[in-house]
C-alpha cells in the first residue's frame, strides 16, 4: 500500500482516468460494432458518420493510436460500400 501523500493521490486519480478510459473505449467499440450489425444503408450511414466521430475524438485524446483508429474506418467504410452495392 502507499505510504506518500503523491502515492495516495497517484492511486486514486489513476482509479478516476480508469473508469472514464474504460467508458470511452467501450463507446468507441459499441459505435464500430453496431455500423457492422446494421443491414439498412440509411441507418448504417449515420451510424458510420457517428462512429467516425467517435474514433477521431478517441485518437486526439491519446485513448486510441491513429493506426487504430484508421483500421477501423476503413473496416466500417468497407461494410458500408458493401450495403451500398447490394440495394
Amino acid at each position: 500500500m502507499a505510504t506518500h501523500k503523491s502515492a495516495e493521490k497517484r492511486i486514486r486519480v489513476s482509479a478516476r482516468r480508469q473508469v472514464v478510459n474504460k467508458a470511452a473505449e467501450s463507446r468507441i467499440k459499441s459505435s464500430v460494432k453496431k455500423v457492422l450489425a446494421s443491414a439498412n444503408k440509411e441507418e448504417a450511414e449515420k451510424l458510420y458518420k457517428e462512429a467516425v466521430s467517435i474514433l477521431d475524438k478517441g485518437t486526439t485524446k491519446g485513448l486510441i493510436k491513429k493506426n487504430t483508429a484508421s483500421r477501423k474506418k476503413s473496416m466500417i467504410t468497407r461494410h458500408l460500400n458493401s450495403l451500398q452495392k447490394k440495394a
